[in-house]
C-alpha cells in the first residue's frame, strides 16, 4: 500500500524517529502504525531519536593520514565514559579513515563504512550504547608532509585534541614539535591573513578605547595602538608565536632554521564552542525521583 506523508508525520511525532526511519518502518509493516512503532523499537531507532535532543559535548577527535592528505574528525557523545568505550573508539577510527576520501562533513555522513552510511552507523550506535552522538566536524589538509599529534590520547590516533601540520621541507620530528606547540598555544590562524577580520577589528576598537582613556596625545595613541595590535597578531598567529621548544624564536624563524615551510594546520578540540547544559547533582537526583 502507498504510505502517506500524514502517516509518516504521525509516526515521527509518536516515536521521535527520523523521517527516513519512520517511512521505512511503515513500508516494512504495510502501513500498520502499531506494528511500525514496534519495528522502530526493535531496531532501537525510536529510543535513539528520543536522545537526539541531548547535548553531546564529550567524545573524541581522530586523526588519519594517507600520503600527503591528513584529516581530523570530531565525533561527540554525551559523556566521557562513552569516549573510553572500545566500540565507540573503533567506530570513530573507521569514520576518520572514511573522511580521507570526502571533502566535507555532510559528504562524510553519507559515506559508507562497514556497509552502512555513517549517519546510520551513528544511529545504530546511539541505540546500542544509549547516548546521543554526532559527527560534528572534520577538517582536511594537503601538503608534501602531514604530521599528526593527539593530546590526551585515549587510544592510538584518538584523543581530546587532534592536530595536523602541513609541511614543505623539514622533517617529521620538527613537524611533531610544531603540532605539540599548536595543541598547547591554540593559534587562531597561520598568519595575519588567516585571522577573522571581525576579531581583529574588535580587538582594535578595545585597544583604541583603552589608549584614549590614558588621555595621551593622538599621535602617541596611534603608536600605542599599532604596537598593541602587532603584539595581538603575533600572539594569535602560529608563525608569530614564540616557539614553545625555544621561546627565543618565533615559530616562523624556527621553521626557517629547520629548512621547513609550514603551509597549514588544523586543531580540533572536543566540545569547543558547544554550550553544555549544566545541572547540579542535587537537582539531577530530585528530577530522577520525580520520575
Amino acid at each position: 500500500m502507498a504510505i502517506t506523508a500524514a502517516q509518516v508525520k504521525e509516526l515521527r511525532e509518536s516515536t521521535g524517529a527520523g523521517m527516513m526511519d519512520a517511512k521505512k518502518a511503515l513500508v516494512e509493516t504495510d502501513g500498520d502504525m502499531e506494528a511500525a512503532v514496534d519495528w522502530l523499537r526493535t531496531k532501537g531507532l525510536a529510543k535513539a531519536a528520543k536522545k537526539s535532543g541531548r547535548t553531546a559535548a564529550e567524545g573524541l577527535v581522530a586523526v588519519a593520514v594517507d600520503g600527503g592528505v591528513g584529516v581530523a574528525v570530531e565525533v561527540n557523545s554525551e559523556t566521557d565514559f562513552v569516549a573510553k568505550n572500545a566500540e565507540f573508539q573503533t567506530m570513530v577510527k573507521d569514520i576518520a579513515a572514511a573522511a580521507l576520501g570526502v571533502s566535507d562533513v555532510e559528504a562524510l555522513k553519507a559515506a559508507v563504512v562497514n556497509g552502512k552510511p555513517v549517519s546510520e552507523l551513528i544511529t545504530d550506535k546511539i541505540a546500542t550504547i544509549g547516548e546521543n552522538m554526532s559527527v560534528r566536524r572534520m577538517a582536511k589538509i594537503e601538503a608534501d608532509t602531514v604530521v599528526t599529534y593527539i593530546h590526551n590520547a585515549a587510544a592510538d590516533g584518538l584523543g581530546k585534541i587532534g592536530v595536523l601540520v602541513g609541511l614543505k621541507g623539514g622533517d617529521e620530528a620538527f613537524g611533531k614539535q610544531v603540532a605539540m606547540h599548536i595543541a598547547a598555544a591554540n593559534p587562531q590562524g597561520l598568519g595575519e591573513a588567516d585571522l577573522d577580520p571581525a576579531v581583529v577589528e574588535k580587538e582594535k576598537q578595545i585597544q583604541i578605547d583603552i589608549a584614549r582613556e590614558s588621555g595621551k596625545p593622538e599621535n602617541i595613541i596611534e603608536n600605542m595602538i599599532k604596537g598593541r595590535m602587532a603584539k595581538f597578531i603575533a600572539e594569535s598567529t602560529l608563525l608569530g608565536q614564540a616557539f614553545v621548544v625555544n621561546p627565543d624564536l618565533t615559530v616562523e624563524k624556527a621553521a626557517k632554521e629547520a629548512g621547513a615551510e609550514i603551509v597549514g594546520f588544523v586543531r580540533l578540540e572536543v566540545g569547543e564552542g558547544i554550550e553544555k547544559e549544566t545541572e547540579d547533582f542535587a537537582a539531577e537526583v530530585a528530577k530522577a525521583m520525580q520520575g
